[in-house]
Order: C-alpha cells, then structure tokens, then sequence
C-alpha cells in the first residue's frame, strides 16, 4: 500500500471484495460522494451486487414484492459476501452484536434514512446508531479504513489485532442506516471518524465489463454504471 500525499495521488489498494459488483454511490460521480464531506464522507462508496440482466436491480425477487411487502435479506445478491481486507494494518475500533431488519421495505427504509440524516449529532450520538456494525483498520499513521453495515456477528477479527492483506473481515451487512444491504468503505485521515477528512484512494486491480468482454484496469476507481469484478486466488 502507498503512503498518501492529496495533492499528488490517492491511496492506492487492494479491492475489498469478491465477484462481480457495481458502485451505485461512487466518488467517479461527484464528489462528495454522499452529498457531504462529515465524518469522512467525502470520498466513500456503497457497493452491491446487481442482477446479471439488470445493473440496479439489487435483489431476486419482483418489483412488487419489494415496493408492497418488502424483500428478506437473503433475497439480496450482495447479503453475507465475504469483505477482506485491502492491505495490512491493524484493527483499531470494532463495534458488532447489533441487529438487522430482516426485510428490506422502499416506504421504511427511506424513512429511516432521513430521520437519521436530520437528527443525528456526531457530538452526542454514538456512530453505530447509523454506522450498524463497523470496523476501522489503521494502515498507517494517516491513513485509516472504515468497512460499515456489516452482517451481526459475522466480524471475524479483534480490537487491537494486527493482520495481513486479504485477511477475512466480516461479511456485508444490513445494520444501521442501511437503505439496502450494502458495503458502504471509506478511507480517512482518523480513527474517529466523526471528526475525519475523507481520503480519496483507488484500485489497484480489477476488471471492467465493456463491450461484451472483461478488461483488466489499474489504479482506477468504479463508476456507477459499471460492472466490475475482482479474484484473487
């Protein structure tokens, strides 16, 4: 992993996970990323799985499901996939044992996530009440990682310890102010992340599917009407 430096290059890394995946919030389409440069924001993005005929469908279910009753969790192509972990370093805060809905529910879940956006206060409120389940990865002095929404009880590594590159973190989750189960990963210049400064970083390797065939691309990051992949064996 490379040293960061702003004014020269973003931080360069492994990506996070496995399979085929598209961005649906991304830095490569405005930056902020999610409308704000708070708690780190500036520079994250939202993976999921899409369907393999449909870029934006998230789920295996019908429209009518998901807008009348609402879609379990297990119904979604991203819930439970693995998350590793970009590059060494070790695990500075780690927060898990807090539940999931068990459906996901258009009217419910943009209701909570406008609720949460107006009245959360990052001087009083403590960041898993939108975050879920999260850790942060320190990576160097300067550079730290936030992997957030993960699955309850799937986080696989400890506070304090230190691993290796493409160790097993945990999986995708849907807890907190999650619309949809997602991997939301940002990188930032503190461990507290209500008071980071987001850090825009890219990829170091992955494939892009254009034109009816996969591309292999370096030092690039998604945009959100791209589907990508990335294997390692």
């Amino acid at each position: 992993m490379e040293s960061f430096n702003e004014r020269q290059r973003p931080v360069k890394i492994e990506f996070p996970l496995r399979g085929e995946w598209t961005a649906p919030t991304t830095p490569a389409k405005k930056i902020p990323s999610h409308g704000t440069d708070r708690m780190g924001l500036r520079y994250a993005f939202d993976f999921v799985r899409a369907d393999e005929k449909d870029l934006h469908k998230e789920y295996d279910a019908g429209f009518w499901r998901f807008f009348v009753f609402g879609v379990p969790l297990e119904k979604f192509y991203c819930y439970g996939e693995k998350i590793y972990a970009p590059c060494d370093g070790e695990i500075v805060e780690l927060v898990d044992g807090i539940a999931e809905r068990k459906t996901v529910h258009w009217v419910r879940e943009s209701f909570r996530a406008v609720k949460n956006a107006l009245t959360f206060d990052e001087n009083n409120d403590e960041y898993s009440l939108i975050a879920g389940n999260y850790l942060v990865m320190k990576c160097s002095d300067e550079i730290y990682m936030a992997f957030v929404h993960l699955k309850t009880g799937s986080i696989t590594v400890s506070l304090n310890e230190k691993i290796k590159q493409g160790t097993l973190l945990g999986r995708v989750g849907h807890s907190g102010n999650s619309t949809s189960p997602h991997l939301h990963f940002q990188v930032m210049d503190s461990a507290d992340i209500k008071n980071s400064r987001g850090l825009p970083c890219c990829f170091e390797e992955y494939e892009v599917y254009q034109n009816g065939q996969w591309k292999t691309v370096h030092g690039q990051i998604p945009s959100r009407d791209e589907r990508i992949r990335f294997y390692k064996n």
